[in-house]
Order: C-alpha cells, then structure tokens, then sequence
C-alpha cells in the first residue's frame, strides 16, 4: 500500500478520535434531564428505607474511582447544606447488578431524585457543584 495513503489514513483516524474524544470531555458533569418516567423505590438501593422529602442525590461509584471521590465530597457538601436533599452513595463493585439496572456506563454516575423517587436528572462524570444546585433549585423551587 502507498505510504502517503497509510499516512491520510492514520492522520484522519488520529482526527476523527480527537475530536470524539473533546466531544466526550465536553458532556461530563453536565445535568442531562430525565424524562420522568424512571421512578425509583428506597428498596432498590442497598440498605434505604426513606428518599429526603425534598430530592435525592444517588451516586453510583466504584472503589477505584478517582473523580468518584471528589463527586462524593460536592454532593456531601450539597446534601449538608440543604436539609431537604439527601446523598447516597451507592458501590457497584459490592452491587454489580445494579450497574446494569440503572444503565451506568461510567462512574461516577449521578441520579437527582425528587421526593418521590422519580429521576429528574442524570450526570455522567464528575459533578459540576453550580450545575448541581440549578438542578436542585429547579425540582425543589415551587413553580
């Protein structure tokens, strides 16, 4: 094969990966809302009885996750200052299972719940706390 060919190939190869993978960056920590029709029971969830009577903040992490940790902190911190919301911090590496129920592709994931359990929005990545709050603010927030 011609080298100038192998060499077009390689570099539009190197491209089209560039800018799939800016893309990919690009989404993570941003709220993606739901469209309402997941509804989560607190029995889904190792160990819950009770969701926050105002939202929830479901994190799916794993032991070796780096961004999980610092996801961990943001929606501790969250959770702490609003006494209506709710952190749970759910380990896939002990529930695999639930990996697959709840459609997580990557850790962390995170799943805002309103006081009825119902998933209102999902972040993939490592939370962005701004983003975070407007989404809070927008499900607790009387319309």
């Amino acid at each position: 094969m011609n080298p100038l060919i192998v060499t077009g190939i390689l570099l539009a190869l190197v491209v089209v990966s560039t800018a799939i993978g800016l893309l990919w960056v690009r989404g993570q920590g941003r709220v993606k809302r739901a469209d309402g029709l997941t509804v989560l029971r607190p029995t889904d969830l190792p160990g819950r009885e009770r969701f926050a009577d105002g939202a929830t903040l479901v994190q799916f992490s794993t032991e070796v996750c780096a961004p999980c940790a610092a996801t961990h902190r943001v929606l501790e911190g969250v959770a702490s200052e609003r006494e209506d919301v709710a952190h749970i911090d759910v380990d896939l590496t002990h529930a695999p299972e639930l990996a697959s129920r709840f459609h997580v592709l990557q850790t962390p994931t995170t799943l805002i719940l309103d006081r009825t359990g119902t998933v209102r929005a999902r972040i993939g990545g490592a939370v962005r706390l701004a983003e975070v709050n407007a989404e809070l603010d927008r499900i607790l927030l009387p319309v």
